[in-house]
């Protein structure tokens, strides 16, 4: 059996019972970085052999985990913190288990953007995970333009050196909206920063980010109008012209005295 198993992202507690039975019972590991995850085996004695699956080698590593399946092998997949595949590497390992018809499960734990999402107290009911953004400006700009008109609040990962200028693009693409920065999640100093985004970051401080965006609202056709058009179009709905104005004002985010030269003669 091959099984994509969850580790934790801070305290090492948080971990499955089902996954330690996992790790217990595997004859090999594969895992992104052996150091690290020699440190959770080690917090719970586990001893097993540990070979390297990271983004470099993921195609020889499957063949591996291929091969290790076919012997009859337990075998388990990890990545230093949280879900692998989720903005780490496993997904060219799940693309060639399903090419080679070899038979794979998940054991659910950890995931940051998870905790992050609950946490910033940003609405969740839809949400789209973006991930980590390209490193250069034009790429990063190119990916920001695409979802800037969802209405869905967005979900970043971001590294300490780049929450700067990740912040910033978001802002030069999305214009002011509020946010949320959440580090350290299930540990000693964990951060949840609400802020708005033309503010930036407080304080930048280290250890990698989840940035949470609320969502940007509907365009609304009726604003490309001229203020008396929009005015009279609520009026040849039938409304009155001071539901109208007061429709309109809300709509554009204005007075309502400001509107009223625009009514005249209507």
């Amino acid at each position: 059996m091959i099984s994509f198993v969850a580790t934790p992202i801070g305290n090492l507690k948080d971990i499955t019972l089902r996954a330690l039975e996992a790790l217990r019972a595997a004859d090999v590991i594969f895992c992104e970085d052996t150091r690290h995850t020699l440190k959770l085996l080690n917090a719970y004695e586990i001893k097993k052999p540990l070979l390297s699956c990271h983004r470099f080698n993921e195609s020889e590593a499957a063949e591996k985990i291929i091969a290790c399946s076919r012997e009859g092998k337990e075998v388990c997949i990890v990545s230093d913190a949280g879900m692998p595949v989720i903005s780490d590497p496993g997904n060219a390992v799940c693309r060639k288990l399903r090419e080679a018809g070899e038979a794979y499960t998940v054991l659910p734990g950890a995931c940051a953007f998870v905790c992050a999402l609950v946490l910033s107290a940003i609405p969740c009911d839809r949400f789209t995970f973006v991930g980590f953004l390209p490193n250069k400006a034009g790429e990063k700009r190119r990916v920001l333009e695409r979802i800037r008109h969802s209405e869905e609040t967005l979900v970043f990962h971001s590294a300490p050196q780049d929450v700067k200028k990740d912040v910033l693009a978001m802002y030069e693409v999305f214009g002011e909206r509020r946010a949320c920065a959440v580090r350290e999640i299930s540990k000693l100093h964990e951060e949840s920063t609400p802020f708005l985004l033309s503010e930036g970051l407080p304080e930048e401080k280290p250890g990698e980010y989840v940035l949470v965006v609320e969502g940007g609202r509907a365009e609304n056709p009726l604003l490309q109008l001229s203020a008396a058009d929009h005015i009279r179009h609520y009026m040849d709905e039938g409304m009155s012209k001071k539901d109208a104005l007061k429709k309109v004002a809300a709509e554009r985010g204005v007075s309502k005295s400001s509107l009223y030269p625009y009514a005249l003669g209507l």
